[in-house]
C-alpha cells in the first residue's frame, strides 16, 4: 500500500499584505508571529518572512534534527523564495545579497530568554557584494562583525569562560578600543572592523576547532535548530517555571529580511510603548540609537535617547542635563526625525486601537525609511497593569468585562508589597540616580553575580548591564541596579516582567567586578553594604529605608470594585489573629474561611497550660490546664469576631498532633518538670509516648477530639462564649466550627454532639443564645467518597486540599521536597501540586465531594481553605464546581476576588 504523504503545514508566510496567518493563531505561530502576519494583513510596514510553527519545536525535540530539517526543507526553501522575490535579492548571492534574522517567537512573550541571529547569509564574498551595493563598507563590515559575534554565541556555544569574565567576542573589541584610544563601536574603522573580523573568525576555530561556517544555508540551519534548543536553555526553562508556562509549548522560529539600522546617520533602531509601561501613563514612549540595530539597545550597551521630545525632557531632568546641552547632543527622535516620527506615531496608534491594549513595539530606520519589526502586548508593571486597564474602560476603547480580563491576577501582588515611608525618605541620603525602569520599593545588601543573589536574605543584584543568563538571580534579588541601559533595555524590560523594582542607566556607578565594589564620586561601597532603590524616582540611597504597608485606593480600589460587580463565589481569608482579619478586611475579605486554632497555643504564656494539659494522666487535670487556656482563647476569637463583624468566620478546631506541642531540647524539658512538680524521666516518658512514626496521619484532628472531648469542650465553650459576650456589646457575630480530618459520619456526629452540648449548656448559663453552624474539613479521601452522608449531619464542608493532596498522592509534604523538583524537571508532573490544585485526580474528590454532599443537601455551602485558594488557576477550577467561596492569605485575598470575576466572565462568553 502507497503511503500517504504528510501535507501538514509547518511553515507560514508574511509581508507585503499577502498573510498565512493572523493573531488569533498564537498557539500555532507563537505571539511574534502571529502578529508579523496581523499586521502584514493590516498595512503595516513589516519586513517579509515566514514563521515555523511551535508543532515544529515539539516535532524536533521528539523525532531530533535530521527528521525535522527533511520534513520542513521545501517549505522553508519555497518561503525564502518568496522573500527573495520581494526585496529583490538572492540568499547567498555576492553581488545582491538576502540576509535574514532568525527570532524566537513563543505563544507568550520571554524577552530574551531564547536566541536571536541578525545578518545571516553573510561570508567573505557577500560582504565585499554588500559594501559595493550600498556603497557603505563601513556598514558591511559592522554587519559583518555583529553576525560572527551573534552566532559564535547563539549557535557556536562561544560564551565567557566564567563570571567574571566577559564575553570573548566583547573582549576582543575592548582590547582593540583601548589601543586605538577610543569608546565607542561607532568610532572603529573600516580597518578596524576588518581586523575584528579576522580576529572573530580565528576566535571561533581556536575555541570550537573548526571554521566559521561560510554557506548561508548551513548559517540558516544552525540557527534554526539553535533556537529551537533555546526553548529548552536554562534561561527559558527558569522563565517558564517563574510563570508556570508549560513546557510543551514549544517555540515557533521566525526568519524575516534583515533592515540595517546600521546604514549611518539616516538609519537608526528603537523600542516604544504605546503607554508607560512602568506608572501605565497615557503617553507614548520609547527609546533609539542612531546607526545601531536592535540588540544595541536592548542590551543596554549603549545608553540610548528619547522618542518623543517629552521624553527627552524628563530624561534631562532626572540626568541633570541642561537643556541647551540636551537639544544638541540627545534630542529625541521626534526633533531630529520629525517625518519618521510622525509616521511612526501613527502606526503606534493604529496598532493600540487594533489590539485595544497597550502596544511594545521595535522598529528600524533604514536609510530614512521605516520598518516595523515587531509588536506585542507589552509587559507591565502591576501599578500600569491596573492603570491601563482603567483608561481604557473609560477612553471606551474596552468595556468593563474587558477591563477585568485584561488584568492578570498574579501582577496584584506587587501591589500588596509594602512601601518606602514618606518620612523615611525625607531623611534619606541619596547617592546616585538613575532611570526609574520599574517602580517599587527595594532594601536590600549589594550582591554582583547572578549566581551569588541569595548570599544574603536580602539583595540589591549591582550590574554594568544585565543579560538574560542573569535571569535566576534578578528573580531572588529584591531589586536590580545597572550603570548602563535604558527604560528598554534587558533589565527594566525583565523586571517590569517580573514586577521587580529596578533602576538603569545610572552612569554615576563605577563598578568593579573583579575587586566586587561600587564607587559613586569619591565613595566605596563593597558587597554586604545596604542601599535602597526608588524605582519610582530612580533614586539610589545609602542604607536602609523604613517602609509601609500599602492602601487598596485608587485605580486599585476602581479595579477591585468592578471585579466585585462580577464576581458570584465570594473571597474568605485564612486569619488566625485580629491583625490578620483586619488586613483582609482592608483588602475586601468577605469573611474568614479558616482561623487555625493551634497556632494561638504556641505563644510563650499559652504553651506552658498547653504543654500541662498534654502530661496531665487525669481527665481532671487536662480540665484544669484547659481551664487556664480558655480565658486566652476567648480573647482571640473575641478579638477576630469584631474584626469581621457582620462576616462568617469559620474556626477549625485543634488539628495537629499533640507531639508538635511538647519540648523536645532537654532544658526546656526540665523547666516544664520543675514547673509541674513531676520528674524529668515523666516528661521525657510522655514526649516518647507521643511520638508517632507518621504524625500527619496519626493522632490528631477530630481523632484528638474524640479521644479527649474536654479540648473540643473548651473550644466550643471559648467560640461560644466570644461570640455572646460581643453580642451583648451590639456586635454581629456568625461563628462556623469546623471539625478536622473527618473520614467517617461517625467522628463527625461524635464531635457534633459534644459541640451542641457544650454549646445549649452556655445558653442556659447565659440565658441567651447565638446561631451556629458545624462542618467539616473534606481532607481526607474516603469523606469525599461519603460525603452523602456526611451531608446529612454537616452545615457546610471546607475543603482542606493540603492534606487532600497529601493523601491523595501519597506524597508527604515535609518531605516532597527531596523528589518533586526532579519529577518537575523530567516532567512526570507539570506543576507542584501543592502549589497548583491538580484538577484531574485532587480536583475530582472535589468536585465528587460537592456533587455528593449537595445531592443529600442542595443548599449545602461549600468552600475551600487550603493553599491553592489563592491560585488563580485553582480560583477558577472552584468556580467551575460551584463553590460559595475560596479562602485564602489576607494578601492574596484581591488576587482572588479578580480570579472570581473572571471566571464568572468567562463562563459568558
Amino acid at each position: 500500500m502507497e503511503m500517504l504523504q504528510d501535507v501538514k503545514k509547518r511553515v507560514y508566510r508574511f509581508g507585503n499584505k499577502a498573510t498565512d496567518g493572523n493573531s488569533k493563531m498564537k498557539n500555532l505561530l507563537g505571539g511574534k508571529g502571529a502578529n508579523l502576519a496581523e499586521m502584514s494583513s493590516i498595512g503595516i510596514p513589516v519586513p517579509p518572512g515566514f514563521t515555523i510553527t511551535t508543532d515544529v519545536c515539539t516535532e524536533y525535540n521528539l523525532l531530533g534534527q535530521e527528521t525535522v530539517i527533511e520534513m520542513i526543507k521545501e517549505e522553508v526553501e519555497e518561503s525564502i523564495s518568496n522573500i527573495e522575490s520581494f526585496m529583490g535579492t538572492s540568499f547567498g548571492d555576492k553581488n545582491n545579497p538576502l540576509l535574514v534574522s532568525v527570532r524566537s517567537g513563543a505563544r507568550v512573550s520571554m524577552p530574551g530568554m531564547m536566541d536571536t541571529v541578525l545578518n545571516l547569509g553573510m561570508n567573505d564574498e557577500v560582504v565585499e557584494g554588500l559594501a559595493k551595493k550600498t556603497n557603505n563598507e563601513p556598514f558591511a563590515w559592522d554587519s559583518y562583525r555583529r553576525f560572527i559575534q551573534m552566532y559564535g554565541g547563539v549557535v557556536l556555544g562561544m560564551k565567557p569562560a566564567s563570571k567574571e569574565d566577559i564575553d570573548p567576542f566583547e573582549e576582543i573589541m575592548e582590547h582593540l578600543k583601548e589601543k586605538r584610544g577610543i569608546h565607542l563601536d561607532t568610532e572603529f574603522t573600516i580597518q578596524d572592523l576588518k581586523d575584528l573580523v579576522y580576529d572573530f573568525k580565528d576566535t571561533v576555530k581556536k575555541r570550537t576547532g573548526h571554521d566559521f561556517p561560510t554557506n548561508p544555508w548551513e548559517q540558516l540551519w544552525g540557527a534554526i535548530i539553535a533556537v529551537f534548543n533555546s526553548w529548552n536553555g536554562d534561561r527559558a526553562v527558569y522563565y517558564r517555571n517563574i510563570h508556570g508556562y508549560p513546557a510543551n509549548w514549544g517555540t515557533a522560529v521566525n526568519v524575516q529580511a534583515m533592515v540595517y539600522g546600521n546604514m549611518g546617520d539616516n538609519s537608526g533602531t528603537g523600542v516604544c510603548f504605546t503607554r508607560d509601561a512602568g506608572t501605565g501613563e497615557n503617553v507614548f514612549n520609547g527609546e533609539y540609537l542612531i546607526n545601531a540595530q536592535g540588540e544595541d539597545v536592548v542590551a543596554g550597551v549603549r545608553t540610548p535617547q528619547q522618542i518623543t521630545k517629552l521624553g527627552s525632557e524628563r530624561w534631562a531632568e532626572l540626568a541633570k542635563v541642561e537643556e541647551d546641552d540636551r537639544a544638541a547632543n540627545y534630542p529625541s527622535l521626534q526633533e531630529l526625525m520629525p517625518s519618521i516620527f510622525k509616521e511612526l506615531d501613527y502606526y503606534q496608534g493604529t496598532l493600540e486601537k487594533h489590539y485595544r491594549d497597550m502596544q511594545d513595539m521595535e522598529f528600524t530606520i533604514q536609510d530614512g525609511k521605516l520598518w516595523i519589526l515587531q509588536t506585542r502586548n507589552g509587559k507591565r508593571t502591576g501599578a500600569a497593569m491596573v492603570k491601563i486597564a482603567v483608561d481604557l474602560l473609560k477612553e471606551k476603547m474596552i468595556d468593563e468585562k474587558e477591563a477585568i480580563l485584561l488584568l492578570e491576577a498574579n501582577k496584584l501582588d506587587e501591589l500588596l508589597h509594602p512601601i518606602f515611608d514618606p518620612s523615611a525618605l525625607k531623611r534619606s541620603h541619596v547617592i546616585a540616580q538613575g532611570l526609574p525602569a520599574s517602580p517599587g520599593a527595594a532594601t536590600g545588601k549589594i550582591v554582583f553575580f547572578a549566581d551569588e543573589a541569595n548570599k544574603y536574605k536580602n539583595t540589591i543584584l549591582v550590574r554594568i548591564e544585565t543579560s538574560p543568563e542573569d535571569l535566576e538571580g534578578m528573580n531572588i534579588a529584591k531589586g536590580i541596579l545597572t550603570a548602563r541601559g535604558g527604560m528598554t533595555s534587558h533589565a527594566a524590560v525583565v523586571a517590569r516582567g517580573m514586577g521587580k523594582c529596578c533602576i538603569s542607566g545610572a552612569g554615576a556607578l563605577k563598578i568593579n567586578y573583579k575587586n566586587r565594589t561600587l564607587t559613586v564620586d569619591d565613595h566605596e561601597y563593597h558587597e554586604g553594604d545596604w542601599i535602597s532603590l526608588n524605582g519610582s524616582t530612580g533614586n539610589i540611597i545609602e542604607g536602609k529605608v523604613a517602609t509601609m504597608e500599602p492602601e487598596l485606593s485608587g485605580e486599585f480600589a476602581e479595579v477591585m470594585k468592578l471585579a466585585d460587580k462580577y464576581a458570584i463565589m465570594k473571597v474568605r481569608t485564612n486569619a488566625d489573629s485580629p491583625k490578620d482579619a483586619k488586613v483582609a478586611r482592608s483588602f475586601g475579605a468577605q469573611g474568614i474561611g479558616l482561623t487555625r486554632t493551634e497556632h494561638m497555643f504556641f505563644e510563650v504564656d499559652r504553651i506552658k497550660a498547653m504543654r500541662e494539659m498534654i502530661l496531665a494522666d487525669t481527665v481532671k487535670g487536662r480540665k484544669q490546664a484547659l481551664e487556664d487556656l480558655l480565658p486566652m482563647q476567648r480573647a482571640d476569637f473575641e478579638g477576630i469576631f469584631k474584626e469581621m463583624e457582620g462576616l462568617s468566620v469559620t474556626i477549625r478546631l485543634l488539628d495537629p498532633p499533640l507531639h508538635e506541642f511538647v519540648p523536645h531540647q532537654l532544658a526546656t524539658q526540665k523547666e516544664l518538670a520543675e514547673d509541674m512538680h513531676i520528674s524529668l524521666q515523666a516528661v521525657k516518658n510522655k514526649v516518647a509516648e507521643l511520638e508517632e512514626f507518621n504524625p500527619m496521619l496519626g493522632h490528631r484532628g477530630c481523632r484528638l477530639g474524640n479521644t479527649y472531648p474536654e479540648i473540643t469542650e473548651m473550644q466550643t465553650r471559648a467560640i461560644i462564649e466570644a461570640a455572646i459576650n460581643l453580642k451583648e456589646r451590639g456586635v454581629v457575630c456568625k461563628p462556623e466550627i469546623m471539625v478536622p480530618l473527618v473520614g467517617t459520619v461517625k467522628e463527625f456526629e461524635t464531635q457534633e454532639q459534644i459541640i451542641r452540648a457544650t454549646a445549649n449548656k452556655i445558653f442556659e448559663e447565659r440565658n441567651d443564645t447565638i446561631e451556629f453552624l458545624i462542618g467539616t474539613m473534606i481532607e481526607v479521601p474516603r469523606a469525599a467518597l461519603m460525603a452523602d452522608l456526611i451531608a446529612e449531619k454537616a452545615d457546610f464542608f471546607s475543603f482542606g486540599t493540603n492534606d487532600l493532596t497529601q493523601m491523595t498522592f501519597g506524597y508527604s509534604r515535609d518531605d516532597a521536597g527531596k523528589f518533586l523538583p526532579i519529577y518537575l524537571k523530567k516532567g512526570i508532573l507539570k506543576v507542584d501540586p501543592f502549589e497548583v490544585l491538580d484538577q484531574e485526580g485532587v480536583g475530582q474528590l472535589v468536585k465528587m465531594g460537592t456533587e455528593r454532599g449537595r445531592s443529600t443537601k442542595p443548599n449545602l455551602k461549600v468552600g475551600i481553605c487550603g493553599e491553592h485558594g489563592g491560585e488563580p488557576s485553582s480560583v477558577e477550577f472552584c468556580y467551575k464546581t460551584g463553590m460559595d467561596y475560596v479562602s485564602c492569605s489576607p494578601y492574596r485575598v484581591p488576587i482572588a476576588r479578580l480570579v472570581s470575576a473572571q471566571a464568572a466572565i468567562k463562563a459568558t462568553l
